[in-house]
């Protein structure tokens, strides 16, 4: 009974990772039978939502309608170049769309986001050329490796668990190297980071104080360095000297 409750729950927290999209850890066809019928039906379905959008992202001959009503899989046709942009009808909706870059069909004209893989796009993502102007949309891509990001609320300052890049969610702007969150400061982004301004003061004063102790650390430590290195130079020294010394005959 113990053993049942203790597989019961592994098989929970599993599909508790997967439901929350970090990763998708695919289950043999077998187990994911068993798994049915000891989950609650919720996640098992959040769990074949998920496996089913990744299936159609690795498929070079699906792709997602890019119109946000729509959320239809598209069929593409088979071809020796897949990136080869072609002309792609939506059964659902009609709409006629390039594979490639996802904006209206252009016939002889090259794609103005040509960077795009044709199935870079999951339901209800759109291209530019479809989507509102909405900087607070629930799923976007990260500016650096193009992974996709899903952010239900909280802080704006986002970081990517593939590559590590930090970037703020409403203008994707890198923020690498602002440890300070001064972005948040001025310009379109002010006071958007989601945090209270007490919590911001209180995360500068951190910061500050790690660096200014690292600093600290670094002065009190820089005489005992300087008498250190020529010791250790001359030790290497006599080392080296011993290494070439003929071995007695």
């Amino acid at each position: 009974m113990t053993s049942m409750f203790g597989l019961y729950n592994c098989l929970s927290l599993l599909l508790s990772i997967n439901m929350h999209g970090d990763l998708l850890i695919l289950l043999p066809s077998l187990f994911s039978l068993q798994i049915e019928c000891m989950v609650a039906t919720e996640m098992m379905q959040r769990y074949k939502k998920l496996q089913f959008e990744r299936e159609v992202l690795l498929d070079p001959c699906r792709t997602w309608c890019p119109s946000s009503t729509c959320q239809a899989v598209c069929q593409l046709k088979e071809s020796d170049s897949p990136t080869l942009p072609q002309l792609v009808q939506c059964a659902v909706c009609a709409l006629e769309f390039c594979s490639t870059c996802k904006a209206n069909w252009h016939p002889g004209q090259a794609c103005q986001e040509n960077n795009l893989s044709i199935t870079s796009f999951l339901p209800g993502e759109n291209s530019s050329f479809f989507k509102n102007e909405e900087d607070d949309a629930p799923i976007k891509r990260c500016p650096k490796c193009k992974v996709y990001i899903e952010r239900d609320e909280g802080c704006a300052q986002m970081m990517c668990k593939n590559c590590k890049h930090a970037f703020c969610w409403y203008c994707l702007e890198s923020l690498d190297d602002d440890f300070l969150l001064i972005h948040y400061d001025k310009g379109p982004c002010r006071n958007k980071l989601g945090h209270s301004r007490a919590s911001v003061i209180w995360h500068r004063t951190q910061v500050v104080g790690i660096f200014a102790g690292f600093g600290l650390l670094l002065l009190v430590a820089s005489p005992f360095l300087l008498l250190a290195t020529p010791i250790v130079l001359c030790c290497k020294c006599k080392c080296s000297k011993g290494d070439d010394d003929p071995l007695p005959t």
